[in-house]
């Protein structure tokens, strides 16, 4: 018997034709295998807007019980489910995991998107890995999220006070925004100064995100297990600002030098965005909360990061040295 009965569905947003015949395939193998299933609103129209062309009954009957019945937000969604399926890209998988990681339900994404670091399963693994998974023959790990308070001076003293918080998985970037201009701020770790840079921004990012936009900023790759966050400059001025890896517990600060205070930002995993005018800094941790994500027994991540980032080119595994 497995031990995920319930099972929540999230699916990528964007017009995909992909994601609507992969749904109906998963739904498809989910109820031979006799598990309940419940779609988030927005994932649930896609089966509304998207019939198979044979007119296949079962998906259509399946379609109208997840309009009617279980559609629910993604919280909501996580709370009544034992597991996420999460159909889409990367961009997919964070948005999720960012909504549902208080609820400790664990997360496995099937990638339709491009590199696909977090979604490591293919539409034709469903009845094969997926299955296996199902059937609890799977690696399970936890993945750390970034908190992110905005501070702002306060009305009746120096003092800053958080008026926005926000969290990311992968990254979160403070960056220049409608400028060609650098932007200038100073970098304190646990209330030491680092440095004063003009750049084009700063990312700070878990390991997860290392091989995200902290990989194009020249940043190094970290194992997902390390306890260390990243911070990487943007295009900086001084050219020996390089890299920089700290511990995982450590409390980032920056501090904004607001000379032109329009012309910066921050955003989350580069979905969430936050203009910086009134913002005196951006204070960044590691966060409370994790996300658990599940793999097919045996996930390599070594392997993971020569299937995406080419490495090795076209050597078979058996001609290793």
């Amino acid at each position: 018997m497995s031990a995920f009965h319930t099972i929540g569905i999230i699916g990528k947003q964007e017009p995909d034709p992909r994601v609507p015949a992969t749904l109906q395939r998963l739904l498809a193998h989910l109820e031979r295998r006799g598990h309940r299933t419940l779609l988030e609103p927005a994932t649930s129209a896609l089966l509304s807007d998207h019939r198979s062309p044979a007119g296949n009954s079962e998906n259509d009957s399946l379609a109208g019980q997840a309009r009617e019945q279980h559609s629910s937000p993604y919280a909501q969604l996580a709370t009544h489910s034992d597991l996420i399926i999460v159909i889409g890209g990367d961009g997919t998988f964070l948005h999720a995991a960012r909504e549902v990681a208080t609820t400790n339900t664990p997360l496995v994404g099937i990638n339709l998107g491009r590199l696909g670091f977090l979604v490591d399963l293919s539409p034709n693994c469903i009845e094969t890995r997926l299955n296996d998974m199902l059937d609890g023959n799977y690696d399970s790990e936890y993945r750390s999220l970034l908190e992110t308070r905005l501070m702002a001076s306060s009305a009746n003293g120096p003092e800053c006070k958080p008026v926005w918080t926000g969290k990311a998985l992968n990254e979160a970037v403070i960056a220049k925004w409608n400028t060609v201009r650098m932007i200038e701020f100073e970098t304190y770790i646990d209330g030491q100064f680092v440095n004063a840079q003009r750049s084009d921004g700063l990312i700070i990012a878990t390991p997860t995100g290392s091989t995200a936009y902290a990989l194009s900023g020249g940043g190094p790759l970290l194992h997902p297990g390390l306890d260390n966050l990243l911070l990487v400059p943007i295009c900086p001025h001084t050219l020996s600002n390089r890299p920089l890896v700290v511990g995982g517990d450590s409390e980032i600060e920056v501090r904004l030098c607001h000379h032109h205070p329009e012309t910066a930002r921050l955003t989350c995993d580069g979905q969430v965005a936050f203009e910086l005018a009134s913002t005196r800094s951006v204070r960044i941790r590691r966060g409370h909360t994790r996300v658990r994500l599940l793999h097919p027994r045996g996930h390599d991540h070594f392997q993971l990061l020569r299937a995406k980032l080419g490495w090795g080119g076209q050597v078979q595994e058996g001609a290793r040295c």
